[in-house]
């Protein structure tokens, strides 16, 4: 049994894991957040206050750290005596994090796939180019690691699992379909980092198909989805941390990814593309000044936390999963719904921020009761879904599936 929690990161997704900790520290015991940021840190902490978050009196401190210094980051661990961390920094400090877990013995779980700053859509499978290099050390050193826990990659893992279990006897396609059907009211922002966001779209599209890497441009492949709640929506196929997992657990079967993307952020996306200020390479000013283009597109959008309060709509994301049943063709779609606004009253982010910050607390606290405190590196569909699923139907996230025997809740409390 673990308890003890340290959030890396203090952003719109770390906020949710702050709120959802406290509701859950009973469980989850005393709760640290660091980011190179304390007053970040502070803020989030004043927000679980005012909410009145913590389910019973508790240790919830902030701190500063560097968690690109994995050195800094196990010193931190040891201060805190933190035996689980969340990790919901940016993607380019997930192996120092995983470094100072292994060096420690706390559990790890995260909601994306490492990147280095420099490089761009690497040789897939991405996992394997540096979290799965550590599998064995994880696994010498008893270290739960539990990679792409957000919602997708997280939840959408555990839903092809959960249709290979409960649903299907063979599977043949896997389409994951994450559909933003809400408004922020911004000319134009991103719904997370947009250095990360704007990363995922200016690569190769990878998918997996007809047993092989399939490589496609961003906006080639696009297709109508009718869809429960938010109705008919365009997406495009995407390249996404899931695939480079889900190929490897069904090899046989097509992996795909589509989001959904609006002609405006399309325009805005293709212009900034086009003219080279989405690079991340770093080029000099006419004054000398040596800037990486990317970082200075963020930095003049909204901070993605700065949405949440006038953020309205609903969102939609699952899995289409097809095969075969009783050796007939099937299908099935796992999917959830969740409501912006909804996730701002209760804490305090837009529900882009919610559905990939509820996931890690619950995995948070099925690692702490024992049931996926597993010793080893995995990634979510590699653990039993219906724990999972059904502890995130109580704490925020329902899951519903459809079939030929209608739409209706899953649980299996």
């Amino acid at each position: 049994m673990k308890k003890n929690v340290l959030i890396i990161g203090a952003g719109g997704v770390a906020q949710v894991v702050a709120h959802k900790c406290a509701q859950n520290n009973d469980v989850l015991g005393d709760l640290h957040i660091a980011s190179r940021t304390k007053a970040k840190c502070d803020a989030i902490i004043d927000s679980v206050r005012e909410k009145g978050a913590m389910k019973v009196p508790g240790t919830f401190e902030s701190h500063q750290v560097d968690a690109t210094d994995a050195t800094a980051v196990a010193d931190l661990i040891k201060a805190t005596g933190a035996q689980i961390v969340i990790n919901v920094g940016s993607a380019f400090v997930n192996r120092h994090v995983l470094e100072a877990c292994i060096r420690t013995g706390a559990a790890y779980m995260d909601t994306a796939i490492h990147e280095e700053p420099d490089k761009i859509c690497e040789t897939p499978p991405w996992y394997a180019n540096y979290e799965w290099k550590r599998r064995e050390d994880c696994e010498k050193a008893g270290v739960t690691a539990i990679l792409g826990v957000g919602f997708d990659p997280g939840v959408v893992n555990a839903y092809a699992r959960l249709a290979e279990d409960e649903f299907l006897d063979t599977i043949e396609s896997i389409d994951i379909v994450d559909i933003n059907a809400g408004s922020h009211g911004k000319y134009f922002a991103t719904n997370f980092d947009p250095e990360i966001n704007f990363r995922e779209f200016t690569g190769t599209v990878w998918s997996w198909q007809n047993g092989q890497w399939q490589a496609n441009k961003m906006f080639e492949i696009g297709r109508e989805w009718d869809l429960p709640v938010v109705g008919k929506q365009k997406a495009y196929m995407t390249g996404h941390d899931e695939i480079h997992s889900l190929s490897q657990r069904y090899p046989n079967a097509d992996v795909r990814f589509w989001m959904g993307f609006s002609d405006h952020y399309i325009n805005v996306f293709t212009v900034l593309k086009n003219i080279g200020l989405l690079s991340e390479q770093p080029v000099r000013t006419a004054e000398g000044q040596e800037v990486v283009p990317l970082k200075v597109v963020k930095a003049c959008l909204p901070d993605p936390a700065s949405l949440a309060p006038n953020y309205t709509g609903k969102t939609c994301i699952g899995d289409l999963v097809k095969g075969t049943k009783d050796g007939k063709p099937a299908e099935v779609f796992i999917y959830n719904v969740a409501d912006h606004k909804e996730a701002y009253e209760e804490v305090g982010s837009q529900g882009i921020s919610y559905t990939a910050g509820v996931p890690p607390v619950a995995a948070a606290i099925l690692v702490a009761n024992g049931t996926w405190d597993v010793g080893k590196m995995v990634n979510v569909e590699d653990l039993d879904p219906k724990p999972f699923i059904s502890l995130l139907n109580r704490i925020g996230l329902p899951t519903r599936v459809k079939d030929e025997q209608g739409d209706r809740p899953v649980d299996f409390a």
